[in-house]
């Protein structure tokens, strides 16, 4: 896997706490990584900017009545974001890095929390398990991740990045946030928390409430 001379330099950058991006002052992170390359999204083959992957179309009449005549709504209308987001972006990492979506998936996870399990992945994602396991076994074939032994059970298998799968992730992430950033445009930072705030209310409130979560952690760049 051929990885740039730019990608190399600005790994230490990117090696964060990716929760970082749910801070609403997530900008600032952009920012940095781009601040010395204003046209980082042209240097590489198959780059694209946030805009050119939505690719923005007129909106026909049955995708309206789709979106806003529809008795479920909300669903439609979060389906239809998942899908340009994940879509586009997907098949950029296919294109480029030769991994499916669950691949990626297992590398970005480990991105957010290095050393979960296979199992832990499947949980927070709501990827079939043996659908992760492959792909686990791929990638750690590839030198992406590599697996090790839990301390107290040796039947788990903690998973962690190798230098080669952050590489990837470093690449990636960019992509993923400039996406996002073009989605969210037309919201300002109060309604971006707004929405924010009322999606994880329906999210949360998908787990089982008697199971006390764990206090977020302030995320905080690398130095």
């Amino acid at each position: 896997m051929k990885l740039s001379g730019n990608l190399r330099k600005s790994s230490s950058r990117w090696n964060l706490n990716w929760l970082a991006y749910a801070d609403p002052y997530w900008k600032r992170y952009v920012l940095e990584l781009t601040h010395d390359q204003p046209d980082a999204a042209h240097d590489e083959p198959g780059s694209a900017s946030g805009a050119d992957l939505l690719g923005r179309h007129r909106l026909d009449a049955f995708t309206h009545a789709r979106l806003w005549r529809n008795p479920c709504g909300f669903a439609a209308r979060f389906n239809y974001l998942g899908l340009r987001y994940n879509a586009p972006l997907y098949g950029w990492v296919e294109e480029r890095f030769g991994l499916s979506r669950a691949e990626f998936v297992v590398i970005y996870s480990l991105g957010l929390m290095d050393g979960v399990t296979a199992s832990e992945i499947a949980a927070s994602t709501a990827f079939p398990k043996n659908t992760l396991s492959r792909a686990v076994n791929r990638i750690a074939a590839l030198g992406l991740i590599r697996r090790s032994e839990g301390e107290t059970d040796r039947r788990q298998q903690n998973l962690t990045l190798t230098a080669a799968g952050r590489a990837v992730l470093d690449e990636a992430i960019p992509h993923f946030v400039s996406l996002e950033a073009e989605m969210l445009a037309p919201l300002n930072l109060v309604e971006r928390e707004t929405l924010s705030a009322l999606m994880a209310k329906v999210v949360l409130a998908m787990f089982d409430s008697s199971v006390e979560a764990p206090a977020p952690k302030a995320a905080v760049p690398d130095t």
